[in-house]
């Protein structure tokens, strides 16, 4: 029998939140954090025999094929991360866009967007674009914020564009076809691309036209470089498209497999994987032993961080159920008589609060429980759902005090200050909560390429 007895669901519920956000903030990594109070409740609340099941449901869950797919998106994703592809897509698109007011930011823009689609992550595309993209933004007259809030928004693209890690855990714990979840991200992630190059080229066109002015002042403007402009021939830039071409090549090749119905995801990842390591050995010189280690050491090290992440926070999620937690969470919320969209906006205020101290990964497997049968039961389709969801958590990745692109921002440029950061990517975080309120008045955004799938 369980030690404690005769408690009610709403009070275990209480004691179980407040135990994992007191273990949370004491500084133990977040998987460990989750298992810690997941079986210190199963000791308590539970029946005995309970306790001599945790391994067997930590097995079972990562035994999920599906999951497979993870480590193989990582390597796909530290094999172009960490060669120069990144800062070769930028230059490219740089070429073709400089004539565009604002064409070097719309340019970072569109590269993160590529990037992240061929990546899946969102620290990497930040690394990888933003590493070429902020200095030489600086360089041509940019304010730091607003090279710092590009890069660090165009990151978070590597979460919604397709293939993400953070959409493949949604549609285990959602129970949803992962092939359509990802093209349910496309359009949004389209719409985001468009409305963050607006706002770059129309913020570009303020900060020159205020350098321009000081400058007929007969004054020194602090960014006078603003006012130059580049030249490439023809031959350059067809030259900088060939050398990208083969990554876009990839990008096009796995969705193509994947949505063709040829491959599972895992499989997919697997081919993605293999041709990337082929390519930047191939282009880069990425062949030899001294500079695959790095590679394949850290997507061993994220892979295993993840998946220990995913079997906790699962197994929080069981006991969760088996106490009752998150059906009467569920069954609180529904009584509260709430609208639809009073509902929807509820919850998004919660994932948008849970945003401030932890990952997607996280809020996916630790919430999902509690908040898609509402959701299910208000009629909100779940894989519309799940964008909405993705795109709050991007905020997440750039507000303070925990957005996690505002520290590979300042890692990568580190003579601008933290502050400088945050307020540059704050009028981003607007541009994504107008994106969400697009895709709710107009959900085709988000559904028209998976109603074409049968």
């Amino acid at each position: 029998m369980p030690l404690l007895q005769g408690y009610s669901p709403a009070t275990i519920g209480i004691a179980y939140c407040t135990a994992t956000l007191v273990i949370m903030f004491s500084g133990i990594p977040i998987a460990f954090a989750l298992g810690v109070v997941a079986t210190i409740f199963m000791f308590l609340f539970m029946p005995r025999a309970s306790v001599d099941t945790i391994a067997q449901n930590v097995y079972e869950e990562l035994a999920n094929v599906i999951l497979l797919a993870i480590p193989l998106f990582i390597l796909k994703g530290a094999a172009i991360g960490r060669s120069d592809a990144g800062k070769d897509l930028y230059s490219a698109l740089h070429a073709w866009l400089h004539k565009v007011p604002g064409g070097l930011g719309v340019a970072n823009t569109l590269a993160c967007g590529l990037f992240a689609a061929m990546a899946g992550s969102s620290p990497a595309t930040c690394s990888a674009i933003g590493s070429a993209g902020i200095p030489e933004m600086r360089k041509r007259g940019y304010s730091p914020g607003l090279a710092a809030g590009i890069i660090a928004a165009g990151g978070t693209l590597g979460i919604l564009l397709p293939p993400s890690v953070t959409m493949l855990l949604y549609a285990v714990a959602a129970e949803v076809s992962l092939g359509k979840l990802f093209l349910a991200g496309i359009g949004p992630g389209l719409l985001l691309i468009v409305l963050f190059a607006l706002y770059a080229s129309w913020k570009f066109s303020r900060e020159k036209r205020q350098a321009l002015a000081a400058v007929q002042r007969g004054e020194k403007a602090k960014n006078a470089a603003i006012l130059h402009e580049d030249h490439y021939t023809l031959r350059q830039k067809i030259s900088m498209v060939a050398w990208v071409m083969p990554f876009v090549t990839i990008l096009a090749g796995v969705m193509v497999v994947l949505y063709a119905g040829y491959a599972t995801p895992s499989e997919t990842a697997g081919v993605g994987a293999i041709l990337a390591l082929l390519v930047i050995g191939v282009m880069y010189g990425v062949w030899r032993p001294k500079r695959l280690m790095p590679i394949l050491t850290g997507t061993m090290r994220e892979s295993s961080m993840l998946l220990l992440i995913i079997g906790f926070s699962l197994l929080f999620s069981y006991v969760m159920s088996y106490l009752h937690i998150s059906q009467s969470a569920a069954m609180w919320l529904t009584s509260l008589g709430l609208s639809r969209w009073e509902l929807l906006s509820a919850i998004l205020l919660f994932v948008v609060v849970l945003g401030f101290f932890l990952p997607p990964v996280s809020i996916i497997l630790m919430t999902a429980p509690i908040i898609l049968p509402p959701l299910k039961a208000a009629g909100f389709d779940l894989i519309w759902f799940g964008v909405v969801m993705t795109i709050v958590m991007e905020m997440g990745l750039i507000h303070p005090p925990v957005g996690l692109n505002l520290f590979v921002i300042k890692n990568i440029a580190p003579d601008i200050s933290l502050s400088t950061v945050m307020w540059g990517a704050l009028p981003f975080v607007g541009l994504m909560f107008v994106g969400v309120v697009l895709i709710c008045f107009f959900p085709q955004i988000a559904m028209f390429l998976p109603s074409l799938v049968s």
